[in-house]
C-alpha cells in the first residue's frame, strides 16, 4: 500500500478523532487539512506517516497543540459551534484528549503516550481524570434507538451506571417518535439500520425538529457517515464497541451541549 493510500485509509477515522475533540466538523477538518498541510511542506514528517496511525495522530497532535487557540477563536462561527468553544475554553483538553485516544481511537496507553509526547503514567492520570469528570455530569434523560435488543440492553447499564434514566427505547423509527411524544431526551444513543428497514437517521431528524438534542450515533459502517461530501455526525462510535468508548462520547457530548452535527 503507497504512502497515500495508507494516509488515506486512516483519515475518516482521524476526522472522527477530530471533530470529538473539538466539537464540530469544521473546526476538527480545518485541524486535519493543516495536519496534512503540515506533512506536505515537510519531507521528513511526511515519510514518518508511513509508520502507520500513531505518527499520523501525532502530527495533528503537534499542529492542535501549536494552533489551538488561533484557530479556535478565528472565523465567523454559527452560534452552536461559538457556543461549543467557548465551552473548551473552560478546561484544559489534555485530559479528554488522552480519553478520546484511548477509548475512541483504541490507542494503548504507551501509543497515546507517543502521540502526546508525554509519559506513559501522565496519561493514565489523565484518563482517570476524565473519567472523574464524566462522573461529575449533570444526569439527563436518555432515549436509546437500538433494534439488536442484547445492546440495547448495554447500552442501558451502561447510561444508567453514569448516573442517567432512561426515558425510552426504540428498535424502530415509529417507535422513537411515540417515545419523543411522551417526552423529549436529553440526549439520544442512534443506531443507524433498524428492525423494520427504516433509518436511525430520519428517526434524528424527527427529534432534531422538536427540540435540540446531544445525539451520539453507533454504527458498524462508521466510513460510510464519514465521507465528507455532507454535514456528519459529531459523536459517531463503531461497532462492536467498548463501553468506555460509549462514556467517552456521551461526556463530550453532554459537555458541548451539543445538539447537531456542527460545521
Amino acid at each position: 500500500m503507497s504512502l497515500g493510500d495508507q494516509v488515506a485509509a486512516n483519515l475518516p477515522y482521524l476526522r472522527r478523532y477530530a471533530r470529538a475533540l473539538t466539537g464540530s466538523q469544521q473546526t476538527g477538518d480545518a485541524f486535519v487539512r493543516a495536519t496534512l498541510e503540515a506533512a506536505l511542506a515537510d519531507e521528513g514528517l511526511k515519510e514518518s506517516l508511513s509508520g502507520g496511525r500513531v505518527p499520523l495522530y501525532k502530527a495533528f497532535n503537534k499542529v492542535w497543540a501549536s494552533a489551538y487557540l488561533e484557530v479556535a477563536d478565528a472565523g465567523d462561527h454559527g452560534d452552536h459551534e461559538a457556543a461549543a468553544q467557548d465551552r473548551l475554553r473552560t478546561i484544559t483538553p489534555l485530559n479528554r484528549q488522552a480519553l478520546l485516544l484511548t477509548t475512541l481511537e483504541d490507542f494503548s496507553i504507551p501509543e497515546a503516550a507517543e502521540i502526546m509526547e508525554i509519559d506513559a503514567a501522565d496519561i493514565e492520570t489523565m484518563v482517570q481524570q476524565a473519567v472523574d469528570e464524566i462522573e461529575r455530569e449533570s444526569s439527563t434523560s436518555v432515549l436509546i434507538i437500538e433494534d439488536e435488543p442484547l445492546i440495547s440492553m448495554q447500552l442501558e447499564d451502561l447510561v444508567r451506571s453514569l448516573g442517567h434514566d432512561i426515558c425510552g427505547t426504540a428498535a424502530t423509527r415509529t417507535q422513537a417518535q411515540e417515545v419523543v411524544a411522551e417526552r423529549t431526551p436529553g440526549l439520544v444513543l442512534a443506531d443507524i439500520q433498524l428492525a423494520d428497514g427504516s433509518s436511525g437517521l430520519d428517526a434524528v431528524d424527527d427529534i432534531l425538529a422538536i427540540d435540540s438534542v446531544p445525539v451520539i450515533f453507533i454504527t458498524a459502517y462508521p466510513e460510510r457517515l464519514l465521507t465528507g461530501d455532507r454535514p456528519e455526525p459529531t459523536y459517531l462510535v463503531t461497532k462492536p464497541f467498548q463501553e468506555s468508548t460509549v462514556r467517552a462520547a456521551i461526556s463530550q457530548a453532554l459537555f458541548f451541549g451539543s445538539s447537531r452535527p456542527l460545521g
